[in-house]
C-alpha cells in the first residue's frame, strides 16, 4: 500500500492538503472523491532518505498543548469543530501537526466523531480520549479542551523542571572530561619529554605517562563504545527491556525516589482532578489516571487500589497502600471524601506536590553545583599536583 499527497476543495471551498494511504493513484483519487472532496492535485508522497532524515511524524508536547489550547479557544469563540480543525491546519502547513489536523479536519468532515478520529493516532493516549468522548456527548467540548490544555501545559512545565534540574550537573561534567582529555592529549605530552633521560620515575608519574598514552592510543575507540553502547542502551529502553529493572531500583535511591514520588503523585492527582471535574466515575476516573503514571510499580500499586475500590473499599482506605500518598495528604483525601469534593482535594494535592517539586528542584540544583565544581577541581587539580611532583622529582635527581 502506497501514501499519496493530495490537495481538494472541501464542502465550503476551502484547500484541504492531507495524505492518503491507497493500493494505486486510482483508487486513491475514488476514495478522495467519496469523501466529497473536490480533487486539485495527487501524487505519491516522496520517501527520499534526505526528507526521512529532517521530517518526523512525532507530534512534540508543546505542539499538542497549542492544537489543545487552540481549539478550546476557538470552540469557545463558537466555531464549529471542524472549521476549528481546518483553521489551525491552515496555520501548521508542512508539519507533523498541520498534517495531523488536515486529517482530522477530513475525518470530522466525513462523518466520523472527533472522538473516532483522534483514536486513529497514536498522540493520544486513553485519558484525552476519554475526556474528549465525554465532551462530545454532553456538549462541552470547549471546556474539555480548556482542561486539558491546562493539564499539558503543566506536563510541559513539569518537563522544563527536570530538564533544568539535569542540565547544571551535565553541563559541569562534561567540563571535567573536557578538561582531562585536554591535559591528558595537550599538556602531559609535551612535558613527557622532560623524564625521557631520566630512571626510577616516581610510580605516580608512570602512571600520569601511561594513562595519557593510552588516551591518545584508545580514546577514539573509547569514544566510539561508548556510542554503540548509547545506541544499544536506547534501542533496549525502547522497547521497554530495560523498564521493569529501572523502575524497580531508582525508586530504592533516597534522593531519586522523592523525587519520582513527587513526580508520580503530580501526574497522578492532576489527572484525578481533570476527571471528576468531567464527571468520570469514580474507578473509571482512577484507571484512566493510572495510565499517566510512568513508573510500572507506582502504577501497580494504584491499579490494586481501583480494584479495592471497586469491592467497596474507601476510595482513602484504598490508596493509603500506595507509597504516592504519605499520611498527610490521605488525611486531605479522607476530608474530601467525607465533604464530596475529591476533585478539589486531589486539585489542592497536585498543587502542593508542584510546590513541593519546585523546592526539590531548587534544593538539589543548589546542592548538586558545589559538589560538581569540587569534582571538577579534584579530578582536574589532581592531574595538576601530579604534574607538579613529577616536575619537582625530576629537579631532585638532577
Amino acid at each position: 500500500m502506497a501514501r499519496f499527497e493530495y490537495k481538494a476543495y472541501d464542502s465550503s471551498g476551502n484547500i484541504v492538503s492531507s495524505e492518503i494511504d491507497s493500493d494505486s493513484l486510482e483508487t486513491a483519487q475514488q476514495q478522495i472523491t467519496r469523501q466529497g472532496l473536490l480533487l486539485l492535485s495527487l501524487k505519491p508522497k516522496q520517501n527520499s532518505a534526505a526528507l526521512t532524515l529532517f521530517a518526523s511524524d512525532k507530534l512534540s508536547l508543546n505542539e499538542l498543548e497549542f492544537i489543545t489550547s487552540e481549539l478550546a479557544l476557538l470552540l469557545r469563540s463558537g466555531v464549529k469543530i471542524d472549521r476549528s480543525l481546518h483553521i489551525l491546519s491552515k496555520g501548521k502547513a508542512n508539519s507533523a501537526s498541520g498534517r495531523l489536523l488536515s486529517e482530522l479536519s477530513v475525518a470530522v468532515k466525513r462523518g466520523e466523531s472527533l472522538t473516532e478520529a483522534l483514536s486513529k493516532h497514536k498522540h493520544f493516549d486513553a485519558l484525552y480520549l476519554s475526556l474528549v468522548k465525554m465532551g462530545e456527548a454532553s456538549g462541552e467540548l470547549a471546556e474539555v479542551f480548556a482542561g486539558l490544555a491546562k493539564d499539558l501545559k503543566f506536563r510541559k512545565e513539569l518537563q522544563a523542571k527536570i530538564i533544568q534540574a539535569l542540565v547544571y550537573p551535565a553541563v559541569i561534567f562534561s567540563v571535567c572530561v573536557l578538561a582531562i582529555v585536554f591535559v591528558f592529549n595537550y599538556i602531559v605530552p609535551q612535558m613527557s619529554g622532560l623524564f625521557d633521560n631520566t630512571d626510577n620515575l616516581p610510580v605516580y608519574t608512570r602512571f600520569l605517562i601511561s594513562a595519557s598514552d593510552w588516551m591518545q592510543q584508545y580514546q577514539w575507540w573509547a569514544l566510539l563504545s561508548i556510542i554503540i553502547s548509547g545506541v544499544a542502551l536506547h534501542q533496549v529502553a525502547q522497547k521497554g527491556l530495560l523498564t521493569q529493572w529501572l523502575d524497580e531500583n531508582l525508586i530504592k535511591l533516597p534522593v531519586i525516589k522523592a523525587a519520582i514520588l513527587q513526580i508520580e503523585r503530580i501526574r497522578f492527582n492532576t489527572s484525578m482532578a481533570l476527571m471528576l471535574d468531567a464527571g468520570v466515575k469514580l474507578d473509571s476516573a482512577i484507571e484512566l489516571a493510572a495510565g499517566t503514571v510512568k513508573n510500572t510499580i507506582l502504577r501497580n500499586s494504584v491499579a490494586a487500589a481501583r480494584a479495592k475500590v471497586k469491592r467497596g473499599v474507601s476510595l482513602t482506605e484504598a490508596l493509603s497502600s500506595t507509597p504516592i500518598y504519605p499520611d498527610f495528604y490521605l488525611s486531605l483525601l479522607e476530608v474530601g471524601e467525607e465533604s464530596g469534593q475529591l476533585s478539589l482535594v486531589f486539585e489542592e494535592i497536585a498543587s502542593r506536590s508542584r510546590n513541593d517539586f519546585t523546592s526539590w528542584t531548587t534544593k538539589v540544583t543548589s546542592l548538586l553545583e558545589p559538589l560538581m565544581i569540587l569534582f571538577m577541581g579534584g579530578v582536574v587539580g589532581s592531574v595538576v599536583v601530579v604534574m607538579l611532583l613529577s616536575i619537582m622529582s625530576v629537579n631532585d635527581t638532577i
